[in-house]
């Protein structure tokens, strides 16, 4: 199995979540029609990895493209976007779209689920996907009626159920947003419907006040369910993007067991404060090795960058917020 990209954290250096020293990564203009590549997904594949990418074009049109890399920081994307095919079963009507974007994927028993943010009857709702090569991609069901954004799944069924996060919202750029939790029998019936977590009061935790939303993958330890996720502020320059975590009981993830009430990783450096949508660290993938933890994040709505971090540490530190 190839090692996860990993970068020690630099000398002297307490940060529970640290920077990789090469971002970005992956720069806005890595494919021929691309405007900005950000907010992506990246799971393990075969002797690698592979990837579902938000590539905006130059028209500023938002789509999914697939990508490869032997490394997990060098990276080769389709210059074409993927092409959905209504699954086995589906009415051809589930594949059709008015733009993608924000995807997630997971393996998940027999193939990779991708979810995304898909625009259907002119509204943002949650696409549902699979695919078993990244070559073919198969599209189900969107999941939730608009409008909604930020789906998640777990990486497993929990009580016989599949599991997704989900952040309903408004048709704008949705000034306010909670945590969501939804079950599955199928991936096609969604119900069950439970709120998980909501933004913090101000001034308690000031960089949640205004909205949150599901990050990567929850990732499954000992302790809990680890989620990392993305918290909004409303400044006098518009909103500021930062990072979280929360555990969850692993049986019944509705119930919050620890929440950071300070941030993670919040934008400070020159690639997350100007871009396209200044200020914004956006998480969206993990990779893990043991207890080291590697996260894909998009900076400013803009590129792809890296931040490393250890599972048992990041634990730690929410015991004591």
């Amino acid at each position: 199995m190839q090692a996860i990209p990993w970068q020690e954290r630099p000398a002297g250096s307490d940060d529970i979540v640290w920077r990789y020293s090469e971002n970005p990564i992956i720069d806005r203009y890595s494919i021929p029609c691309s405007n900005s590549i950000f907010n992506s997904a990246v799971v393990r594949f075969g002797e690698g990895f592979a990837g579902v990418f938000r590539c905006d074009n130059k028209r500023v049109q938002m789509n999914i493209f697939a990508g490869f890399s032997e490394d997990g920081i060098h990276w080769n994307i389709n210059h074409e976007p993927i092409q959905f095919q209504a699954a086995p079963g589906q009415d051809p009507i589930v594949a059709e779209h008015l733009y993608k974007y924000d995807p997630r994927c997971v393996w998940i028993e027999d193939r990779y689920w991708i979810t995304w943010c898909n625009g259907f009857g002119g509204c943002p709702t949650i696409g549902v996907g699979y695919t078993f090569d990244f070559k073919e991609f198969f599209q189900v069901e969107n999941a939730f009626l608009p409008f909604n954004r930020n789906g998640v799944l777990f990486p497993e069924r929990i009580g016989g159920n599949y599991v997704m996060f989900s952040r309903p919202s408004d048709s704008g750029h949705t000034p306010f947003g909670d945590i969501w939790i939804s079950q599955s029998p199928d991936m096609t019936f969604w119900g069950k419907h439970r709120l998980v977590m909501k933004p913090t009061a101000f001034p308690d935790s000031a960089w949640q006040c205004t909205k949150i939303g599901a990050g990567p993958v929850p990732l499954k330890t000992e302790e809990g369910w680890l989620v990392f996720y993305h918290g909004v502020i409303t400044t006098c320059s518009g909103y500021r993007y930062s990072m979280g975590a929360a555990l969850l009981d692993l049986e019944d993830p509705t119930k919050v067991l620890y929440r950071s009430m300070e941030y993670l990783l919040a934008a400070a450096t020159q690639y997350e404060l100007d871009g396209d949508v200044p200020a914004v660290v956006f998480p969206c993938a993990t990779l893990t090795e043991g207890d080291k933890c590697t996260i894909y994040y998009g900076a400013a709505d803009t590129c792809v960058c890296m931040a490393h971090c250890y599972i048992s540490e990041v634990i730690e530190w929410l015991k004591k917020q």
